[in-house]
């Protein structure tokens, strides 16, 4: 167990005036000695460091990948990688015992966690890890063939939002030439690992904004990365909005507050002893010039994501209500912006969605839920659930023991915590395609991976006054509190992470199956699949139509299994050539998240295959193509179907 940490390096008085200062030549003579890395306290800072990477190194070609089974990379996860982390986070421990006055000692920890968590399947996998993610993939090579955008075209797939907010692909399309690679598929993979080394640092101002204390900086950021679970740093415009949403917070925070508005906030005697003051206030003009620095940033926001900006807005929006950010100017630059897209750009969309809202509005559990069934089935997606929602938890019942305790940081940091409770009224408004639950967590967690640091790390860095018994029991609290809750919050990341795994990776051979049977299609086919996720679900979607007839609620989809061939048929419009792709991905994506029961698909595929109305086109043992062959001219003549 490590010693109690100290955040602060207070030098001795008593010492230097015993041994007087160093003569005036002695300090021109003297060289600095390099320090000795064997030392005890530097041996237990570097060390772990070095082994940590050296047992990942030696798991990571032992990561059976390619033989996932129920629990997806879970059991398939050698010892060592295991060991790995738990060395990590030791040695984190004691980096923190330095913290105050060698901070780069827990970035490089948190660094080395963030490539120990997410960079094993960009090393490993040959084929990009979320199948859903290809269809970013498909977005940008259309962009870089066409060179134009199409807000206003109805394309299949719900592809329309990616033209009406092209941000995002545009930057990268921009990118595909200058790394003169093939496509964006050739770093797709490494997109977690590099958002992630961008917004540590973003956190970092944000953090330190509301304490001095540099253990707790790192210990939220280390909270952050590990319960960041929820899978949305991938490559797609959520991540990129989401770190340009953080900056514009962290300027807003540092830059934004009003004169005469801290109080009593700037006296140290009033704070907590962590706390930091709040930073000096800014002039009407210099707050101006913000909003000019920003607005940048905010439209690419709005030209990226479409959710993104409403939670900027909220965000916004909760800082007014505290005198100290009550800046209406820049929540209706941010208002106005978003508006401007929303009624230009993206207004198909947009009018789409506000058409909708009648039947979401209040909906707080329809809203709330996670996919379109929300049922998880299997042992991995069930204990992958089980461990998202243990992490929900853990990470916000130790914020609230921060809001209950530490009322003084609470006080300093209130700013922080409305930010992250802003996004939870959303939940009154859509469900975000069953997706609101992860956003809503996605943008509390920079303040609430705060707090539940500040519920870890005692607050006796730097004190000058004695203790006492509160303060000790404390110490003596949080010395066993702090590792156990890491380890425990490391252990759960990885089901959260990587218990659906088996849904995530597919085989090179399916996708080549898939893009062989689009290349076929003709012109204005119709591709039917049970559902989107799987690899070049759509490639070339700009030619072809899509039907993802497995996309709706369990109960529709068990009256669809009993005749799947005459369901198909009443869907598919008269003289539409059309085929369907059935692939391994879709039977396990599709078991897994519950959209159809069990043994549902291989029912599916029997029942297609023995039909008449479809002919096998392509058979694979990853999957099938079949093509529909209309028997009559009653048959095909569109129906309720879709």
């Amino acid at each position: 167990m490590p010693a109690p940490l100290t955040g602060r390096s207070v030098p001795s008085p008593a010492l230097e005036t015993a041994q007087g200062p160093p003569p005036a030549d002695a300090a021109r003579t003297t060289t600095r000695t390099p320090p000795d890395l064997l030392r005890p306290d530097l041996l237990l800072t570097w060390l772990p460091l070095l082994t940590g990477v050296c047992l990942w190194l030696f798991a990571l070609p032992r990561i059976g990948f390619r033989t996932m089974g129920d629990y997806g990379l879970l059991d398939r996860l050698p010892i060592a990688f295991h060991l790995s982390l738990l060395v990590l986070t030791c040695g984190f421990l004691f980096s923190l015992r330095r913290a105050g006055t060698a901070p780069w000692w827990p970035a490089a920890y948190c660094v080395a966690l963030l490539f120990a968590l997410k960079a094993a399947p960009a090393v490993l996998y040959d084929s990009v890890r979320y199948p859903w993610a290809s269809k970013h993939d498909a977005v940008i090579n259309q962009l870089l063939a066409n060179g134009e955008l199409r807000p206003g075209a109805a394309l299949s797939g719900n592809m329309s939002a990616y033209d009406q907010w092209p941000g995002f692909f545009s930057l990268n399309a921009a990118l595909v030439r200058i790394f003169g690679v093939e496509s964006a598929a050739a770093y797709l993979n490494w997109a977690p690992i590099v958002l992630g080394l961008l917004v540590m640092p973003v956190l970092i101002l944000i953090y330190r904004t509301f304490t001095e204390d540099w253990r707790l900086v790192w210990t939220a950021v280390w909270i952050f990365q590990v319960a960041n679970w929820v899978g949305q740093d991938y490559l797609a415009p959520q991540g990129f909005a989401f770190l340009l949403h953080l900056t514009v917070l962290a300027v807003v925070l540092r830059h934004f507050v009003r004169p005469g508005s801290a109080g009593r906030l700037r006296d140290r005697t009033c704070l907590d002893p962590v706390a930091a003051p709040v930073p000096p206030p800014t002039g009407v003009r210099q707050r101006a010039v913000c909003i000019a620095i920003l607005a940048p940033l905010i439209v690419a926001i709005n030209a990226s994501h479409q959710l993104t900006p409403v939670m900027l807005c909220a965000s916004l929006l909760a800082l007014t209500l505290t005198r100290r950010y009550r800046n209406w100017g820049l929540l209706a630059v941010a208002g106005l912006l978003m508006l401007v897209w929303d009624l230009t750009m993206g207004r198909p969309l947009f009018l789409e969605t506000l058409r909708t809202l009648r039947d979401s509005l209040g909906e707080l559990m329809q809203n709330s839920r996670a996919g379109y069934a929300g049922e998880l089935t299997g042992p991995g997606p069930e204990l992958a659930g089980l461990a998202n929602v243990l992490m929900v938890l853990a990470v916000a019942a130790l914020a609230g023991i921060a809001v209950l305790t530490r009322r003084k940081l609470t006080r300093s940091a209130l700013p922080l915590l409305l930010v992250s409770a802003a996004p939870v009224p959303l939940f009154a408004v859509n469900d975000y395609g069953g997706e609101m639950l992860f956003r809503v967590y996605l943008f509390g967690l920079p303040g609430a991976a705060f707090f539940a640091a500040a519920a870890l790390v005692p607050p006796v860095a730097g004190l000058r006054r004695p203790a006492g018994r509160v303060h000790l029991v404390r110490r003596r609290v949080t010395a066993v509190a702090l590792p156990a809750v890491l380890v425990a919050l490391v252990v759960g990341f990885l089901p959260s992470y990587y218990g659906k795994e088996r849904m995530y990776y597919t085989p090179p051979a399916e996708t080549a199956m898939v893009t062989r049977a689009i290349d076929r299609a003709p012109k204005g086919a119709l591709l039917l699949a049970t559902t989107g996720s799987f690899p070049q679900a759509l490639h070339h979607y700009d030619q072809v139509e899509h039907w993802f007839f497995a996309e709706q609620e369990l109960p529709e989809n068990e009256k669809m299994l009993k005749d799947p061939a005459g369901y198909l048929a009443a869907g598919i419009p008269r003289g539409t050539e059309a085929f369907v792709l059935l692939t391994r991905t879709q039977d396990i994506y599709s078991a897994g998240e519950g959209l159809l029961p069990a043994g549902g698909f291989a029912t599916l595929r029997s029942r297609l295959e023995a039909s008449p109305l479809f002919r096998v086109v392509e058979e694979h043992p990853y999957g099938v193509v079949l093509e529909y062959r209309p028997q009559g001219p009653g048959t095909g003549s569109g129906g309720t179907g879709r």
